[in-house]
């Protein structure tokens, strides 16, 4: 049986606001936005070429014996890319505060690329909710 990573919720504040942030400056398609009880809206973004999407909500009850993330308290999700630059110009173009490329090095976190695997770059969404973005060799399916 596999067990594949699907939908991670992301909290946010003001879903309008992440809608907008998600969809049109990061470019991640919005699949899903609807009411799917009394004041229980969701909206599901799915970040290009991506089979795991993320969930936006408001006012979802947590499951039992679960706990809550506060919004902007997310960080570390991480999108691999095969050209940092672009992403980067990317972001940048359509309006996202996005770190330098950096690589970690002899001396810790330096700016630049670095080798096969050691290119990053980072960006908040409105919430603060923290997203790393990493070089990768290759095209998921070709690894």
């Amino acid at each position: 049986m596999n067990w594949t990573l699907e939908v991670v919720p992301v909290p946010v504040t003001d879903l309008d606001r992440a809608k907008e942030f998600y969809g049109e400056k990061c470019g991640f398609r919005i699949d899903l936005d609807t009411e799917v009880a009394p004041g229980i809206r969701i909206i599901q973004a799915t970040p290009p070429g991506s089979r795991c999407s993320i969930a936006l909500t408001s006012g979802m009850p947590p499951m039992p014996g679960t706990r809550t993330t506060p919004p902007g308290g997310l960080h570390g999700l991480q999108l691999c890319v095969t050209d940092i630059e672009a992403a980067r110009a990317e972001l940048v173009g359509r309006g996202v505060a996005v770190s330098p490329v950096r690589h970690v090095g002899a001396t810790g976190w330096e700016d630049g690329k670095g080798g096969t695997w050691n290119s990053f770059l980072t960006f908040e969404d409105p919430d603060g909710n923290g997203w790393v973005v990493q070089e990768a060799p290759s095209e998921l399916s070709e690894r």
